[in-house]
């Protein structure tokens, strides 16, 4: 068994298949699955069951990811002693929904790479602000981007007020601003219910007394904007107006205008030097 074993497995444990787990690992499909194998046989368990397209962790294999993120946490954490210096290649883990993840790759991830090139950063995919929690929870990321509030247990630092707008198919005849009262009876793409942002726009909705026609609900898994369809819009963030604009949706304000406060977090503990480091970066140079 190695650290490179470990890293595979605690990989296929949170993408949930192969696939994807070997994209982020910038390695064959096949040959993450070889590793794994092997180290099943090592073990004398199974770590994960076949499950449709995907992998599901069995009993045994939950444990083994647990103790697997607690030794690379530990190697990391070791490794923070001399990341000032960067001897050798450290890995920050970023958890981030992905309606936020186009400005972490745009803005925040150029700028600490070019100042610390020795650093290589892993983005944990989330469906969510509930999914980026959890994922800081269970150690399998070292901050997370996400709007707020988050639980007490998570510390918070705040880096902008990104605004909430209505995207919308071409041909659905909207003023720009849209007034807010105007949602009443709009046909929605909405979270799910219970989700903590559905809650959010059940409130605001609320506020207002305005009550939209919900035609579909929609996490983030990347493929949100496939879901605004006919004349049925979406409320999200301004943030993806361009990937929006790109797919051939049009963008609107609305009036008042409702603004959310993008964060990242982490748990709280003494993080490593590089993500000190990191929120160093982002608060230098976060705009409100």
């Amino acid at each position: 068994m190695n650290l490179q074993q470990l890293r595979y497995v605690v990989a296929t444990a949170e993408h949930r298949t192969m696939t994807d787990a070997a994209r982020s690992l910038y390695i064959a499909q096949p040959a993450l699955s070889r590793a794994i194998r092997d180290l099943e046989r090592e073990l004398g368990m199974t770590l994960f069951a076949r499950s449709g397209r995907g992998v599901v962790v069995t009993a045994q294999g939950r444990r083994v990811v647990k103790l697997a993120r607690e030794a690379l946490d530990a190697v990391r954490e070791i490794e923070s002693l001399s990341t000032h210096g960067h001897t050798s290649e450290a890995e920050l883990r970023i958890a981030s929904t992905p309606s936020l993840e186009s400005g972490l790759a745009g803005r925040l991830l150029p700028a600490y790479t070019a100042e610390h090139p020795g650093v290589r950063v892993h983005i944990v995919r989330c469906d969510g602000r509930d999914g980026v929690v959890n994922a800081i929870r269970d150690h399998r990321a070292d901050l997370g981007l996400t709007d707020l509030p988050v639980p007490p247990d998570l510390v918070s630092h705040p880096l902008e007020r990104q605004e909430i707008v209505l995207i919308s198919p071409p041909g659905v005849d909207l003023p720009d601003p849209v007034p807010v009262r105007r949602l009443n009876g709009m046909r929605l793409v909405l979270p799910s219910p219970g989700s903590a942002r559905r809650k959010e726009f059940d409130a605001l909705f609320a506020k207002h007394g305005v009550a939209p026609v919900v035609v579909n609900h929609v996490d983030e898994r990347g493929n949100w904007l496939s879901a605004i369809s006919g004349t049925a819009s979406m409320l999200w963030y301004r943030g993806t107006a361009d990937q929006a604009a790109r797919a051939g949706l049009v963008v609107r304000t609305l009036d008042p205008s409702v603004r959310r406060v993008i964060a990242l977090v982490h748990a709280r503990r003494r993080l490593p030097a590089i993500a000190q480091e990191f929120l160093s970066v982002a608060e230098g140079g976060s705009a409100a």
